[in-house]
């Protein structure tokens, strides 16, 4: 079993490609196979090399390892397209001389005034195949003499259709009336993707195509196009679209300098259109491998949910060792907080406080705010509640003048000291605790009330107080 990933180093490395990377391999590696690596970037004013600079560190960050690729390279083949230049001309114009390919000279022009006049005419647009049956010699005669042309497929008929299995739609059936002879090779020389990505798929032995749906219209031609150069024709498999992405959500570089795990990613990420059949919803990258089941592909588009993201990272940090989450965690504090002037253990405690409320590592900075404020500013909602009950008011100042009195700073000590209090002012958790909580940290959410005492210390409690009493 082979498969293969391709990507265009045109844009960043997406959650999209992460999910179609991830079904390439999984579908390999099902049934023990081999997985492809393979670089578009025939169109260089496009290419960008910090992105394909990215795509290996990104496929290493999250254990796709590739079997042959670029940096991985078989028999001297090459897996990057702008290296592969005169394997596309040679089967181009193999096609050529077998006649299911034609020189066109139609100019952008006549082709933009076409698709005008179909658009006015409220139909579909369609090539008029205007130099299919040009005469060869005149057609390299006109080459010869420097006019610009490009390399059009020719449908074998626009009589009959075409016919493949699509591993998640099922048969797919296309009369040839409706296929487009397209374009293999641009006037710049330069192969178009359905020529370059088709061809090497079977000149490198793919067993399964597996891209997105979007493709799978044109997937005829593909097969067409292979049956004219007596190629073996590859299965395809045709992904569901992923809805509910945007410029921030998609972007893998982002997620991760949030502080979102690779793991966690992963996870999400395979179940953006698959199912396990089973009510199981974590699986390491091994698990996945056991069970991945292209059958279970589905059909009904993906959709990308920031907060199922979410839920499935703060599982993972919830589950991380603690040293190992101590280091990871404490360079999201540092980058917005002075940490040096701080007690490691105080640190430490901080930081392992927060680890059941982040649901990512950034998060850290904004839950912790309170922490390292000087002063907080109360807003309106705050301070009406702090106004709501009578008893408010001196809850507070009792609560001011016991930690004055406090010499003993432990979560203990200050533990004792409230549940004192609280019965001295024989109130219910809720009237007693929460006052004091929004007081000092202007929220009625947060870490356990003592804990965030302890955080606080002593004398930022008591300048709080000043403000609020």
């Amino acid at each position: 079993m082979r498969t293969r990933f391709n990507y265009n180093p045109k844009k960043p490395f997406d959650i999209s490609d992460l999910r179609d990377a991830l079904y390439a391999y999984l579908i390999a590696k099902h049934e023990g196979g081999e997985f492809i690596l393979r670089i578009e970037d025939c169109n260089q004013e496009d290419y960008d090399f910090s992105n394909e600079n990215n795509l290996y560190k990104v496929l290493d960050l999250f254990h796709l390892s590739y079997d042959e690729g670029p940096k991985k390279e078989k028999d001297e083949t090459s897996y990057i397209q702008s290296e592969r230049g005169e394997i596309y001309k040679k089967y181009a114009d193999k096609l050529i001389n077998k006649g299911a390919a034609y020189y066109c000279f139609c100019s952008k022009e006549d082709l933009n005034r076409e698709r005008l006049e179909a658009t006015e005419a409220k139909r579909t647009y369609q090539y008029n195949k205007a130099h299919r049956n040009f005469p060869k010699d005149e057609a390299k005669r006109k080459i010869e003499l420097g006019e610009k042309y490009v390399i059009r497929q020719a449908i074998p008929t626009n009589e009959g259709q075409t016919s493949f299995h699509d591993l998640v739609y099922g048969d797919i059936i296309t009369p040839n009336a409706s296929l487009e002879d397209q374009i293999l090779i641009k006037s710049d020389g330069i192969p178009t993707y359905n020529f370059a990505s088709v061809l090497d798929d079977s000149l490198m032995n793919i067993d399964i195509v597996t891209r997105n749906n979007a493709f799978l219209s044109s997937t005829p031609k593909y097969i067409q196009f292979y049956e004219s150069l007596n190629l073996p024709v590859p299965d395809f498999l045709h992904l569901p679209s992923i809805i509910g992405l945007n410029d921030k959500a998609d972007t893998l570089t982002d997620l991760l300098e949030q502080g979102f795990l690779p793991e966690a990613i992963l996870n999400y990420v395979a179940f953006l259109g698959w199912s396990p059949k089973t009510n199981q919803e974590f699986f390491t990258l091994q698990e996945l491998i056991s069970i991945f089941d292209k059958k279970n592909i589905i059909k009904r588009p993906a959709h990308f949910d920031i907060q199922k993201l979410k839920w499935y990272n703060h599982h993972y940090i919830l589950n991380m060792d603690n040293t190992k989450y101590l280091k990871w965690i404490r360079p999201f504090l540092e980058k917005f907080y002075n940490l040096e002037i701080y007690n490691e253990n105080w640190l430490d405690k901080l930081l392992l406080a927060y680890k059941n409320k982040l649901s990512f590592a950034s998060e850290i900075a904004l839950l912790a705010h309170p922490i390292f404020t000087d002063l907080i500013e109360l807003n309106e909602e705050a301070i009406t509640y702090l106004k709501s009950e009578k008893s408010i008011p001196n809850t507070l100042l009792q609560f001011k003048e016991a930690i004055k009195k406090c010499n003993n700073w432990s979560e203990e000590s200050l533990k004792t000291m409230l549940d004192s209090l609280k019965k001295q002012c024989n109130l219910s958790d809720n009237l007693f605790y929460m006052p004091i909580r929004v007081a000092l940290t202007g929220t009625k959410k947060g870490l356990d009330i003592y804990v965030t005492l302890y955080l606080l210390g002593k004398e930022k409690i008591l300048n709080r107080m000043e403000e609020i009493i």
